[in-house]
């Protein structure tokens, strides 16, 4: 998508804002792979995982906007292609969720105190961060904390809660 706004119109990034913004997609880009490899690891089902992963997307795609709108590159998510390493998958679901729980509680940390002083002076910027900061506090950090509590039951995976199927995932090759 192509900036409509002229580049006169279009107010210009600092340096510092730039940053937050890549460091905002490259937040939602680490989170998009862990939440895939837990997918992989226990299931394409697997809840909350399978339903945040889609959120994740859509909160890249509100980032991805505004890079269009500001005309900076948007990188390729290095943490899918493997030139960014992540920590391992944990053998338990509830492990899992526990992280999630974990991550979560640091990613509104990271928009709230870090990020979004540092766009202040931007309204839409500000706005997308919000929003994104808010979806990390109200609905994916609740959902893993029910996961978390139910010990990684109900996850969508009938008698095989927490465990990986031998030798397959769920879904495998879709």
């Amino acid at each position: 998508m192509r900036n409509t706004l002229s580049s006169s119109t279009a107010p210009k990034l600092t340096p510092a804002v730039i940053g937050a913004i890549l460091t905002a997609l490259d937040d939602e880009y680490h989170a998009e792979a862990v939440y895939a490899a837990t997918l992989d690891k226990f299931g394409a089902d697997t809840r909350p995982f399978c339903n945040i992963i889609n959120a994740e997307r859509r909160h890249q795609a509100a980032l991805v906007k505004l890079m269009d709108k500001y005309q900076i590159d948007v990188p390729a998510n290095a943490y899918l292609t493997g030139d960014k390493p992540f920590d391992a998958i944990p053998d338990s679901l509830k492990e899992a969720c526990d992280i999630g729980v974990a991550a979560e509680i640091e990613n509104a940390r990271l928009y709230d105190e870090d990020l979004l002083p540092t766009v202040a002076g931007y309204p839409d910027i500000t706005a997308v961060f919000q929003a994104l900061s808010g979806a990390s506090t109200n609905n994916h950090l609740p959902a893993f904390q029910r996961c978390a509590e139910r010990g990684g039951q109900g996850g969508g995976h009938g008698k095989h809660h927490g465990q990986r199927r031998a030798g397959t995932t769920q879904n495998e090759g879709n």
